[in-house]
């Protein structure tokens, strides 16, 4: 008997087995990268960021499903998009079956993946849209997505709120303008009790200012908040993205989270993947990528045609690489 003809098979067989236990490892979540991600790049370009205002992203628990918003180029409006990930891409977007109607965006997704809040203008009454927006949420059943339902005061009112988030024991975080007339849009945070929000309560000056603080993002254990915030001493442009950490119930004084993810353009809706690896957030608003040499018309229509024109774009990067703690 050969011995080396039945163990050098084995071992080869064994080898391949274990490389390809280690890139399923490392590629558990659809959005994975074999090789590290240590700057920002756009994530899954030509799909999910295109040519058109892409933005407001969101995750199953399993990472094989994303929410995301695709506004008009005025930015006045959106429609929630939905994609899966099939054969190892991602497949074309359709509308989100709640959404199509009216102005829907900032989806967001409890950790359990049963329940999806957005924003919209949708009528809470009546077949006329509503001039500001309010927050709603879809529950999973065995049909697919429920009807639309609305917060109730406190959390909505006749002013903005919008761009929900939460944590695993419901606890509601979301951006209002309710008290503009002594501050821009703050965040906020709503507990549920008993099935209720019942009382809200504006977060700390330690993440609060006089000026637009919005986009809240809190972690399932309500330990890391990411946030965007405007013209601040550190900033580096526009709206610059931040963080702050609860620590034994008190918020650490904001963080702005450098250059390397921070330009002198528009960055914001920044989340953490759900398995704790990617940092996600939008950026764009005039953010052109045009070549240092001379184009053709050809060229100049390539670029406008692409992700690179300067609209928003959702954007991934490894979160060991942007200093946030875990």
């Amino acid at each position: 008997m050969n011995i080396q003809r039945i163990v050098i098979p084995i071992m080869l067989a064994l080898v391949a087995a274990l490389a390809f236990g280690g890139v399923a490892q490392r590629r558990s979540h659809p959005y994975a990268s074999d090789a590290p991600i240590t700057e920002p790049q756009i994530f899954a370009e030509g799909v999910i960021s295109t040519a058109d205002f892409d933005d407001y992203l969101a995750f199953t628990p399993d990472g094989k499903t994303v929410y995301f918003t695709k506004h008009r180029p005025s930015f006045s409006s959106g429609t929630i998009v939905i994609s899966h990930f099939k054969n190892g891409k991602w497949t074309t977007p359709e509308v989100a079956p709640f959404s199509g109607q009216y102005g829907d965006e900032q989806p967001c997704l409890s950790p359990d993946g049963e329940r999806l809040f957005f924003t919209s203008n949708r009528p809470v009454t009546g077949a006329t849209p509503r001039r500001d927006a309010d927050i709603w949420y879809v529950e999973k059943t065995a049909k697919g997505w429920s009807e639309p339902v609305h917060l109730d005061a406190p959390v909505n009112t006749d002013t903005y709120d919008w761009h929900p988030s939460v944590t695993s024991d419901g606890t509601l975080y979301f951006v209002s303008a309710r008290q503009a007339e002594k501050r821009a849009n703050n965040i906020y945070r709503s507990r549920l009790v008993g099935g209720k929000y019942s009382s809200v309560e504006m977060l700390p000056d330690a993440i609060n200012t006089d000026r637009h603080d919005m986009h809240p993002w809190i972690s399932a254990d309500e330990k890391i908040l990411l946030f965007v915030s405007e013209g601040r001493p550190d900033s580096f442009g526009q709206d610059d993205l931040y963080v702050s950490y609860n620590r034994n119930g008190a918020w650490s004084p904001a963080k702005n989270l450098g250059p390397k993810i921070n330009t002198m353009f528009y960055e914001y809706s920044a989340k953490i993947s759900p398995d704790g690896k990617y940092l996600f957030y939008c950026h764009g608003f005039g953010d052109i990528k045009l070549p240092d040499q001379k184009v053709s018309y050809k060229e100049l229509l390539g670029i406008f045609n692409s992700a690179h024109n300067g609209f928003a774009n959702i954007y991934q990067i490894d979160l060991a690489a942007t200093g946030i703690e875990r």
